[in-house]
């Protein structure tokens, strides 16, 4: 399966995945295979491409819409996980976007510094195959589908 970065169409379906590892984000994708927004995900492998994603490049004078929610990996070349939550947050126009940091890291100084940084949800990635499937998938149907967002234009 090739993903490819594309310009996100509606803040209602959308989702960014953040992950420079293409065996973790195949195994992701393949957990929400069958959800309704599967259609709907883009993909950044590192830092600078998230927030060019979320952002524009510096010369564009027009941002495209939000996704609903941002699955960040921590490790990222370029710019760093903890990097790219601090400009989300910092951000008037990214304030409320739902961040999921989803890293390999159980650290508890990573996991305090996400959510002093705003991160709405820290899991650690399983390392066994069906686990870090199912747990993609309730992340993402929780995300995705349950949660109701704060619009934001």
């Amino acid at each position: 399966m090739n993903i490819y970065l594309l310009k996100p169409m509606s803040h209602a379906s959308r989702l960014l995945i953040v992950e420079d590892d293409p065996n973790d984000l195949e195994l992701i994708c393949l957990a929400l295979d069958d959800c309704p927004f599967s259609g709907h995900i883009d993909v950044a492998n590192d830092g600078e491409q998230a927030l060019h994603y979320l952002y524009g490049p510096p010369e564009a004078s027009m941002a495209s819409p939000l996704p609903r929610l941002v699955l960040l990996d921590l490790k990222l070349p370029k710019i760093d996980g903890r990097q790219v939550l601090e400009q989300i947050r910092v951000r008037p126009r990214t304030r409320h976007l739902p961040v999921v940091v989803m890293t390999s890291s159980a650290e508890p100084r990573d996991i305090e510094a996400c959510y002093a940084l705003g991160a709405n949800s820290y899991i650690v990635k399983p390392l066994e195959f069906q686990e870090f499937q199912d747990v993609s998938r309730q992340v993402g149907v929780y995300w995705m589908q349950l949660n109701q967002p704060v619009l934001v234009s």
